[in-house]
């Protein structure tokens, strides 16, 4: 067996498709839906959403482990109204039928300029952009949110009451794409554990206690606080109008958290995306040239500091540069389990600056 040393550790690209993609095959998913999640979950680490990507492959197989997500799922249309769909996830991964909205997104949006597709009986679908970045390479403007199970209190209030609830808007491609992946608190939970693990403070107005005052000890974070206050609220409750009541699914606070399932029935998550034809409006020709002079005014604003001004999706296309050329950097915690899944697989895994270099020559 290969003893992997974790301090510093990488995984190239191709490797962790690789890992990700035998990982999910063993745990019974069939072949191509395992390389659509793998594919899904590198692409996220590969932009720097690190809470959302890799780190989650180990969630997802303890999922699939304890029945969840099916492995074996089949996703179908349960409501069909021409330009706006219902499906039936069946307690599928939540990728895979956050891909299926996505491709049933931009069928319809060909045929009717516009489409909007709900997701029920799903589980947890990763980062939004993944689905809005798929509508955005097919021409189309792309919309995804999603419900999740409640860490965030509302403004004023105590106890959490919704997710993170994300909202994802895509547009374009290449350098010229527009990708806004936020979620509507201050910050992920997965950044309060991490400073919990880490032994470091939280930030400013991340947090609050369970009397329902700020905090910034990581160990007495009770609740997350919304992003920009009572807006911030507004925007979770809408995600979850969207993502839970419009789809018949249960509120954010009726849902399990990520790990902690009911064992062989899935977490009742619900998704919607949007998918607009810009055929439909402005006119492709018009809305392409749009879009580059809003990316492009935005960049080339007047710095008040030393760093440029960004367009949603920049820092995520610097670190995709990055990291493709270097490696996906891991945390301990990953790296390990990647490592395990390596060794036992038989398959390339996470490697040291050296052991990188190494296999680089070769």
């Amino acid at each position: 067996m290969t003893t992997h040393t974790l301090t510093g550790a990488l995984i190239e690209e191709q490797a962790a498709r690789t890992l990700a993609t035998a990982a999910l095959t063993a745990a019974g998913v069939p072949g191509d839906d395992a390389e659509q999640v793998a594919g899904a979950l590198v692409d996220t680490s590969l932009r720097g959403i690190d809470t959302h990507g890799l780190r989650l492959l180990g969630q997802y197989l303890d999922e699939l482990s304890s029945g969840v997500a099916d492995a074996r799922a089949r996703i179908t249309v349960v409501r069909d109204k021409g330009a706006g769909l219902l499906l039936d996830a069946d307690g599928a991964l939540g990728v895979l039928a956050g891909l299926a909205a996505a491709r049933h997104a931009a069928e319809r949006a060909a045929r009717f300029g516009v489409a909007a597709v709900g997701v029920r009986a799903s589980n947890h679908f990763g980062a939004a952009s993944v689905y809005t970045r798929r509508l955005a390479r097919k021409g189309l403007v792309g919309l995804a949110v999603t419900s999740a199970a409640s860490r965030v209190a509302p403004f004023g209030g105590v106890e959490p009451l919704f997710g993170t609830n994300p909202i994802s808007v895509a547009a374009g491609s290449d350098e010229r794409e527009f990708v806004l992946d936020m979620a509507t608190s201050q910050v992920c939970f997965g950044e309060i554990k991490q400073r919990r693990t880490e032994g470091r403070r939280l930030d400013r107005g991340w947090a609050t206690d369970a009397t329902g005052r700020p905090t910034e000890a990581p160990d007495m974070a009770h609740a997350l606080s919304p992003l920009g206050g009572y807006k911030g609220q507004g925007l979770a409750m809408a995600v979850t109008l969207l993502g839970a009541v419009l789809t018949g699914m249960p509120p954010d606070w009726r849902l399990s958290q990520v790990g902690a399932g009911t064992a062989g029935r899935d977490r009742q998550v619900g998704h919607f995306v949007l998918a607009i034809d810009p055929a439909a409006f402005a006119g492709e020709e018009q809305f392409t040239a749009g879009l580059a002079e809003l990316l492009d005014t935005v960049r080339t604003a007047p710095r008040a500091g030393q760093e440029p001004v960004l367009a949603p999706g920049d820092p995520q296309l610097a670190h995709e540069r990055r990291r493709r050329a270097a490696g996906i950097p891991l945390d301990d915690g990953t790296a390990r389990r990647l490592a395990v899944l390596a060794d036992r697989l038989g398959v390339p895994g996470p490697v040291t600056g050296p052991e990188r270099e190494e296999a680089s020559a070769k």
